[in-house]
């Protein structure tokens, strides 16, 4: 999978912009973990799901990435309890 496989039509512009930000991050393995959370997660998440989505974006790539694969935590003013969604997402292609 090399990029998002959700339309973003009926989505807000809100979620339109978090789904693009999240396979926009600069860094490919940051695109591949935050995109296929997006385009699983993204039309179901609630508005306080959200403005933490929005927060963890603000996190700098190898920052969030240490913390995903475990090598180091977020401070815990940057550790919603969305990010335990994120860290436990696994995709499952479908080929």
């Amino acid at each position: 999978m090399t990029g998002t496989t959700r339309s973003s039509q009926g989505l807000d512009d809100r979620r339109k912009r978090l789904l693009f930000r999240c396979w926009h991050r600069g860094t490919r393995e940051m695109d591949l973990v935050l995109g296929r959370f997006a385009d699983a997660e993204i039309g179901t998440l609630a508005e306080n799901e959200l403005a933490e989505l929005e927060q963890l974006l603000e996190v700098p790539d190898p920052d969030f990435y240490a913390a995903i694969t475990g090598a180091r935590p977020l401070p815990p003013e940057q550790t919603p309890a969305l990010f335990a969604r994120i860290k436990a997402f696994r995709a499952v292609d479908a080929d």
